[in-house]
């Protein structure tokens, strides 16, 4: 979700808390769209991170320290000599648009009391740093925009600053019911795109939670809506907006799994259900663990990309196999045909004297019914007995030898979409070795001179305590699997596994005790969420103790077999686990 104008309240709130009174002791300019301001406000000091990329607007408090350039630039350079050591008035917010105005007192070169602000429009590719007088008018700005690139507003020096009127969409913040029933409720739209087409800083998914909260189909006409339900909606929007005016924020990013879905400075109540809900004390850390998690899944399924390819191009190629295989296997069932042909043949052909196209026999190994066996005429009974008999043992032997190669190409075709599901659930670069290695010593991936020393592996299981206290691993890959199983888990430790779809294995460790039945409620969501089943609304899985789980000889990395099992429907989901980092 980008940020919207409840979002951006959240930082204002938090801003003002922290920076109000406190003094600019540095400036930088790290990115030609970045800018860093530290600020010391008695004994902290802040660091606060403005960016106007077009990409990817931001605004949020951090500790880290960006490398600047050997010169800073023209507008650092005029923000140092203008607001250097200014102090900070006031933060504010202009309705509920993305936009932060930044107050700050100074002294000029006569050495007079002067206002200055700097003012932050987060506002996708629009996005902009201005720096204005008393008097609105524009200093200078991080990115210039003029006539030809914007015909709404001009973005110059000396020029006045506005925020351009261009959307006509009502205040959230000052709307009445009658306001909000004439306008949103009368839209031609679905009911949340009429709340965020027709009310500013309100993004789609705050949209979605409002017809969530009002119990509404989001997608159904805005305009289809009854007075009560008009009413209602109304009221919970305006619940909502309270929320937002009282400053009573609940920073917090909804996770799918361990990957984040979405952030927000409000609770999204629509989430609670399906997937878990992190709350964090204040919106600038919600901002940067949210982009930099994204940027690391983003950067690893980048990375992951030219193994995703090895593996579906063999799997691509094994599944055609695979295919024909079949058909060769289903070309091999009139074998018993031609059997029984040379046996009729043998047994009735006596009385051939050459020549016939046809014997008509009775088929004793189907109730002495009637048959008619073709026959080769330049042939003798004898002759078109061994001809039927050679045909019969070439597809046996065809059928014998495919059952080996269709077992074959199945346990490669479930090792390989192992694999594929090994790559959906890496969260981190040290993840994608054990893979990579994997694919090497299956002949996928040839190994070169610089491959051949051994490469440090740091990428552990996953680790979850349940909600009873008993510690559950789950193997990120097929080595991982196998060293779980055979390595950590003793005989009386519990063994989780989707039944009949690729999947991670999990273990619970018992330490001697019986398990309630809520931790193989859990365990059994783990297995399904770690499998190639996720996505689903209920998974099988298979649950014994190890001390039952055997490995053949030869077998695939995290290939096992098992017979008495137990099995349960579980949804896929990590609630009610403690993540071990």
């Amino acid at each position: 979700m980008a940020l919207d104008g409840i979002v951006i309240a959240s930082m204002a709130h938090e801003m003002r808390s922290r920076l109000v009174g406190g003094r600019i002791s540095k400036i930088a300019q790290p990115e030609p769209d970045e800018l860093m301001l530290t600020v010391k406000n008695q004994k902290d000091t802040w660091k606060l991170l403005i960016s106007a990329g077009a990409s990817l607007p931001l605004i949020y408090f951090t500790e880290e320290t960006k490398p600047n350039p050997a010169t800073a630039p023209g507008f650092c350079m005029l923000l140092r000599k203008h607001i250097g050591n200014g102090r900070i008035l006031s933060v504010t917010q202009p309705g509920l648009e993305r936009i932060l105005r930044i107050e700050i007192e100074h002294l000029d070169e006569m050495g007079d009391l002067c206002r200055k602000y700097l003012i932050v429009e987060l506002m996708g590719k629009h996005s902009n740093i201005i720096f204005t007088d008393d008097s609105d008018r524009i200093i200078d700005s991080i990115k210039h925009i003029s006539l030809q690139v914007s015909s709404v507003r001009e973005v110059l020096p000396g020029r006045p600053y506005f925020i351009p009127e261009t959307s006509h969409k009502l205040n959230p913040l000052t709307v009445t019911e009658e306001e909000f029933c004439s306008t949103v409720c009368q839209a031609p739209q679905p009911t949340a795109k009429a709340i965020y087409m027709n009310l500013t800083g309100l993004s789609p998914v705050m949209a979605e939670e409002i017809c969530y909260r009002a119990s509404l189909d989001s997608a159904a006409p805005v305009q289809a809506l009854d007075e009560p339900s008009r009413t209602h909606l109304y009221r919970t929007f305006s619940l909502l907006m309270d929320e937002v005016r009282e400053a009573s924020f609940v920073p917090n990013i909804v996770y799918h799994g361990e990957e984040p879905l979405e952030f927000a400075a409000l609770p999204l109540q629509m989430y609670a259900e399906t997937d878990r809900a992190e709350t964090f004390n204040c919106m600038s850390r919600v901002l940067e663990l949210y982009y930099a998690q994204k940027n690391t899944i983003t950067r690893i399924r980048q990375k992951s990309s030219e193994l995703r390819r090895i593996v579906q191009t063999a799997l691509e190629r094994n599944r055609k196999k695979y295919d024909l295989q079949l058909k060769q296997q289903k070309d091999t069932e009139k074998r018993e045909k031609y059997r029984i042909y040379g046996e009729l043949i043998q047994s009735f052909g006596y009385g051939l004297e050459g020549g016939e196209k046809v014997l008509v026999a009775q088929n004793y190994y189907d109730d002495n019914k009637e048959i008619s066996i073709p026959l080769d005429p330049t042939m003798t009974a004898q002759e078109n007995a061994v001809k039927y008999f050679d045909r019969y043992q070439k597809l046996k032997r065809t059928h014998e030898a495919l059952l080996t190669l269709l077992e074959e190409t199945k346990a490669e075709i479930d090792h390989l979409e192992s694999v594929q599901t090994s790559l959906d659930i890496a969260l981190l670069e040290e993840d994608l070795v054990q893979i990579k290695a994997e694919l090497q010593e299956s002949g996928y991936i040839k190994k070169h001179g610089g491959d051949r020393k051994k490469v440090k592996i740091t990428s552990k299981p996953f680790h979850y305590i349940s909600s009873d206290g008993f510690h559950i691993y789950v193997g990120k890959n097929n080595y991982q699997n196998e060293e779980l199983t055979f390595g950590l888990a003793t005989g009386n430790d519990w063994w989780f596994h989707a039944k009949g779809i690729p999947g991670s294995h999990v273990i619970v460790k018992t330490e001697g005790k019986e398990l309630p039945d809520r931790v193989y409620e859990e365990a059994g969501a783990l297995a399904a969420y770690y499998s190639a089943g996720r996505d689903a609304a209920k998974v099988e899985v298979d649950y014994i103790q190890k001390k039952q789980i055997k490995k053949p000889a030869g077998t695939k990395p995290g290939f096992v077999i098992y017979h008495t099992n137990y099995s349960l429907m579980a949804t896929p989901s990590l609630a009610g686990l403690t993540v071990v980092k």
